[in-house]
């Protein structure tokens, strides 16, 4: 399959460029640093305003620079081919779309990752110790450091997880820490998910997908793997299991094919070698979890679960919700199974609690923030509300509990009636609403047509926490924003992505990266694919267990 990829790109590339002048890919980058272009004082980590080029891609750009515009092109068709042939997509619209992948791909500095990924280590440390707390004696609280109605008027503190202690005491087994770049290279913190953090799915299979179609970039520069992904996850959500399991039982469970994340879903199952199930599929009795199997009821340990807590358990939360497992959260309290990420987890990444977390860091850890978020106004606080009433043409109006990128109002760009009706909205609902400073994310060169053009990007890395030690996938999930001067990178806003690499240091990893040095390879269940064969399967071993599935669900 990758030699077939491989073969075709060469040969389209070979019949279009051969006509062109080697020089020609020099235009690529042609006007790229015009001085009327939108958002001229963004960052761009590429190069430098003297028009430079930064030393972390030097080798990227001497290898795309001579390129051919028709090469680039064909192996930007190459990359969409391959997307929509994996049926790699995303729900745009109402529709399902293949997700884009930009041929240029982000370049992070080994120094620059190393920074990254302690700020990243802290903030996950500070929020974990935050949700043990705010679930048991709230000692934040007592204590005068958050005030008490900042919790209690938080839509996601469920307090049926008051109590609810995870055997090894984790609850954010997976995060993601959304990073943006300001206009000084500075990075900061835009928001913490935990919950359901998404996109990971898309972090591996760009990688695969770059190394396919232009396996050339690669041999250039040494770029840290990502495809040991699911082994940490699988590691980690063993670990959480109860002390007295010595073979825990994983499942990963899902809505069903028609969410917009499934393919996520389904990958990850297949890479740690665990059952992806539906609600329909699990039952608890007696305090215990089940899985309904061809050979019989099984005894489920864990759930990674992918959908929120309002549809997790009907007897607790929705109670027409089909989607989850009506009395998991009583099993769950009984210490007989558990939940991955824990149920209340939202509290933790409230927009409004998010101002909070600097102060969390000091306390919960006695130390500095590593990682500053990005300046925030409080609506709540009556003075940041009549900064943000008065400044609302000049910022960014954000709700709460908003997702995706809707709901966000750009002050800027708005009409005086939207800006009206925003200073209602604040007014009626001032816990509801955020406001920040317009931050010209960075910016990275991105194909569009024949050219290369700044578009501004952000950074979602994530950390996975087994309660020994928090590791972070080297890179993340870089969204591009693809519409000339738009800053919104999501998805749903007609956004697209980059492969993100983090290069290598000159000398050897840490030991503690290795496999196996704790374990990891032994960490995946006997038999497993992800024991056979590593945490990457090649694409002949997914399709035969596709192949494999499917004669079963036909027999």
């Amino acid at each position: 399959m990758v030699r077939a990829v491989q073969d075709q790109v060469d040969a389209e590339v070979g019949a279009d460029a051969a006509t062109e002048e080697a020089s020609a890919g020099s235009a690529l980058f042609d006007g790229y640093l015009e001085p009327d272009r939108p958002h001229a004082g963004a960052y761009d980590e590429m190069f430098a305003p003297d028009g430079t080029v930064r030393t972390p891609y030097r080798a990227l750009h001497d290898a795309i620079a001579p390129t051919a515009v028709a090469d680039l092109t064909v192996r930007s068709e190459a990359l969409d081919r391959a997307y929509v042939d994996q049926g790699i997509t995303f729900s745009l619209s109402g529709q399902e779309r293949p997700f884009p992948l930009d041929i240029v791909p982000r370049v992070i500095s080994s120094g620059e990752w190393g920074r990254l990924q302690k700020g990243i280590v802290q903030r996950v440390k500070a929020l974990e110790a935050f949700l043990a707390d705010v679930y048991g004696d709230a000692e934040i609280i007592r204590d005068g450091v958050l005030p008490r109605r900042l919790i209690t008027s938080c839509e996601h503190f469920h307090r049926e997880a008051a109590g609810l202690v995870p055997p090894n005491g984790v609850r954010i087994h997976v995060a993601g820490i959304d990073l943006v770049r300001d206009e000084q290279g500075t990075f900061r913190v835009l928001e913490d998910n935990l919950r359901n953090p998404s996109g990971v799915s898309y972090v591996m299979e760009n990688r695969r997908t770059m190394a396919r179609v232009f396996p050339d970039l690669f041999t250039r520069q040494r770029v840290r793997a990502v495809g040991d992904y699911s082994t940490h996850l699988l590691r980690a959500l063993r670990s959480a299991a109860s002390v007295n399991e010595a073979d825990p039982n994983v499942v990963v469970l899902t809505p069903g094919v028609y969410n917009s994340a499934y393919f996520e879903h389904s990958l990850l199952a297949r890479q740690m070698g665990v059952e992806l199930v539906e609600g329909r599929d699990l039952f608890c009795r007696d305090n215990m979890v089940y899985m309904r199997t061809t050979e019989g009821e099984q005894q489920v340990d864990v759930i990674y679960r992918r959908i929120d807590d309002e549809f997790l358990d009907p007897l607790q939360f929705n109670p027409r919700s089909v989607l989850g497992i009506a009395g998991v959260i009583n099993a769950a309290r009984a210490g007989n199974v558990v939940i991955a990420n824990a149920v209340g987890n939202g509290v933790g990444d409230d927009k409004l609690v998010y101002t909070y977390v600097p102060k969390m860091i000091d306390y919960y850890l006695g130390e500095k923030p590593l990682l500053p978020n990005v300046d925030t106004f409080r609506c709540w606080l009556d003075d940041e509300k009549s900064h943000v009433l008065e400044h609302l043409d000049e910022l960014v109006l954000k709700p709460v509990e908003g997702s995706g990128g809707y709901g966000i109002l750009f002050g800027p760009n708005a009409t005086a009636k939207q800006l009206a009706s925003a200073r209602k909205d604040i007014r009626d609902d001032p816990r509801g609403w955020i406001a920040q400073p317009v931050v010209q994310l960075s910016t990275v060169p991105t194909k569009v047509d024949d050219r290369l053009v700044p578009r501004h990007v952000d950074l979602r890395p994530f950390a996975v926490n087994d309660g020994e030690s928090v590791f972070v996938l080297p890179g993340g999930l870089t969204r591009v924003a693809l519409p000339k001067g738009s800053l919104v990178v999501n998805s749903s806003q007609g956004g697209g992505s980059k492969d993100t690499w983090v290069l290598a240091p000159n000398r050897a990893p840490d030991v503690e990266r290795e496999l196996g040095e704790k374990g990891l390879a032994l960490a995946a269940p006997a038999g497993s694919p992800a024991a056979e064969h590593g945490p990457e399967l090649t694409m002949s071993q997914q399709q035969q267990q596709q192949q494999q599935q499917q004669q079963a669900g036909d027999a």
